[in-house]
């Protein structure tokens, strides 16, 4: 955790942006999706066009968001790379999109929805202690925010999948 706290701050914000939304987005599109269709090739292909199109969105958003910023400070003092930010935003969305769409691709259709929430929600859960942990505020609580956030993409992406179903 040492190494951690010597991350530049817009940095860590990437990191834990795009960590918590590519599990966040990514279960809520895959489990709306796996909700609505039965093909587990449709499922599969889906969340792989929506991990990667979402990484890059993010990843651009990072770079012209964290870029306005620094054309406001006339003081200088931000002083991290644009670039930087927005590759450690791409790679921690997918790394955290992988969370619910390895069980998709490794377990049977009957249970790969429920192994993708639990992994999600693990993943949530332990993304949010290690935050707290990190920046030295109540580590269970931060666990239990990311977890709720999760739970209620995830509901969301169940009802529209089932609304629409094909």
């Amino acid at each position: 955790m040492q190494i951690l706290k010597t991350i530049h701050e817009d940095y860590l914000r990437s990191l834990m942006f795009g960590l918590q939304d590519g599990i966040v987005s990514t279960t809520g599109v895959v489990i709306g999706i796996s909700t609505g269709v039965e093909n587990k090739a449709i499922i599969i292909l889906a969340a792989f066009v929506a991990i990667a199109v979402e990484a890059t969105s993010m990843a651009a958003g990072q770079y012209s968001s964290e870029k306005a910023v620094h054309q406001m400070d006339k003081t200088g003092r931000h002083t991290d790379s644009l670039v930087l930010g927005a590759i450690i935003m791409f790679f921690a969305y997918l790394l955290g999109g992988a969370f619910p769409i390895l069980p998709i691709i490794f377990f049977p259709q009957e249970i790969f929805r429920i192994i993708a929430i639990i992994s999600a929600f693990f993943g949530l859960f332990l993304i949010g202690y290690l935050k707290g942990q990190l920046v030295e505020h109540r580590p269970l609580r931060s666990a239990i925010e990311l977890f709720i956030i999760g739970s209620v993409a995830t509901i969301v992406g169940v009802v529209v999948g089932y609304l629409f179903r094909v």
